[in-house]
């Protein structure tokens, strides 16, 4: 018998349970649809959803009767793509309020603004978001309001908080002493990094993230700095693999980059550093690199009237060609690239607009689009997204005309399904304002 305190929580989760998740299936039908791998278009498709993954792909079959008792989605002109992927957002942050400007606000004001935040993200096309760091498990409550149907959203894959050093990039800098501000996971040695590892996946990380260098928006931190040392980083990615999570270390300098790496994380942040020994170790590992080259036009453009120190803006500018030119090496060089914004250092729901600038440094509007999508989900260890095949989960975006010609289609995603449900849609009346009930994790 359970005890007295547990009886109400029981009893909840027998309700929860109650309310089954929908198992309607739907018919969907385009001018054409993206093989995200090839790079080809399946000219017509129709594509059949059942309990909001894929069944199967049909070429050729827009214009033809829908199959009878098949509700029918039709998007005549329009080509398909498969959800994106953002590998790197902030969702419980906002620009707006920079430097010591946050400090206005209740601690769970953070909490709230992450609602609307996740709401921008998914009508902007992002169907699955990996949230880096987020204080006060903020992060985790989302993704459970949106996996119960409470709040609209992306798929949030969370870290919950990030953690470093003691006085480094993901400790808590910018207040005397006598305040005794600090993060309550920061990690001095590999025995307390396991440590961190284990707290917080038991509530709810799903991926650790670790501060390997200094940073940008902290203060007393400079970002080429290394701030853990690499035995530190090893104990923790032996840690968290052997919970089968994945690793990504924020890591600006090239030394903290190389030390990353051969300590065995998953994904580099930023990279923005990085040396000619750093790529090949990236290449040689099969190490995914993470950066975020557009968000400098907002913060330079934008930060100082939103209160961010003009040290912080100094070091942003500093590093930011660097980072898109050493961008464009990496990529050249083979290694393997995923889409991440950094979005809370700009605006939410404006995560397309990095697309261009990657083409602009180097890439392919193909291998943009595959940044976010194939490659992001071969990086999140997950073989039901990122492209629009049998089994994976029906999240696909919709544009009129070839993003493969003008990739800044991507910016203004007209069409935005999740699990086979239509969420954005400008002449959609009824299933946009529903909120849908327990996407799959």
């Amino acid at each position: 018998m359970l005890p007295a305190l547990l009886r109400p929580f029981a009893l909840v989760a027998t309700l929860l349970g109650a309310l089954p998740a929908s198992a309607e299936t739907v018919w969907i039908t385009a001018e054409r649809a993206l093989d995200a791998r090839s790079g080809r278009w399946i000219e017509r498709p129709g594509i059949r959803v059942e309990d909001g993954r894929i069944a199967a792909i049909e070429a050729g079959s827009a214009g033809k009767p829908a199959p009878e008792g098949i509700r029918h989605v039709d998007l005549p002109g329009l080509s398909l793509l498969p959800g994106l992927i953002d590998m790197h957002t902030h969702l419980d942050s906002d620009p707006r309020y920079g430097g010591y400007t946050g400090l206005q606000f209740s601690d769970r004001f953070w909490s709230v603004i992450a609602v609307p935040n996740a709401r921008k993200t998914l009508m902007a096309g992002f169907t699955t978001v990996r949230n880096v760091g987020a204080d006060a498990f903020n992060d985790v409550g989302l993704r459970q309001a949106i996996e119960e149907g409470h709040v609209r959203g992306p798929r949030i894959i969370t870290a919950t908080h990030s953690f470093g050093a003691t006085g480094g990039h993901c400790d808590s800098t910018f207040f005397p002493p006598s305040m005794d501000q600090k993060s309550p996971y920061n990690a001095d040695s590999p025995a307390e990094g396991r440590k961190r590892v284990r707290e917080l996946r038991k509530h709810g990380a799903q991926v650790i993230k670790i501060c390997a260098t200094g940073g940008v928006f902290s203060r007393n931190t400079e970002p080429g700095q290394q701030q853990l040392a690499e035995a530190e980083m090893r104990a923790i990615v032996e840690e968290a693999h052997q919970w089968g999570l994945k690793v990504a270390a924020h890591a600006h300098g090239a030394a903290g980059i190389k030390a990353a790496i051969r300590a065995g994380v998953d994904t580099i942040e930023h990279a923005s550093l990085i040396d000619d020994e750093g790529i090949a170790l990236a290449r040689k590992h099969g190490t995914f690199l993470s950066m975020d080259i557009y968000n400098t036009e907002y913060t330079q453009s934008e930060g100082k009237k939103n209160g961010v120190l003009e040290d912080n803006l100094r070091k942003d500018r500093e590093i930011a060609e660097l980072q898109r030119e050493n961008f464009r090496r990496a990529h050249q060089a083979g290694v393997r690239m995923v889409y991440g914004t950094d979005t809370g250092v700009y605006p939410h729901g404006q995560n397309g607009r990095q697309f261009a600038v990657m083409v602009r440094y180097g890439m392919t509007p193909i291998e943009a689009i595959r940044a976010a999508t194939v490659n992001a989900a071969e990086a999140l260890g997950r073989s039901d997204l990122g492209a629009i095949e049998a089994g994976h989960h029906a999240d696909l975006i919709g544009v009129r005309g070839n993003p493969l010609e003008d990739i800044r289609l991507l910016e203004k995603v007209p069409v935005v399904i999740q699990g086979g449900r239509v969420v954005k849609q400008a002449a959609w009346t009824g299933e946009a304002d529903r909120p849908a009930r327990r996407p799959a994790a």
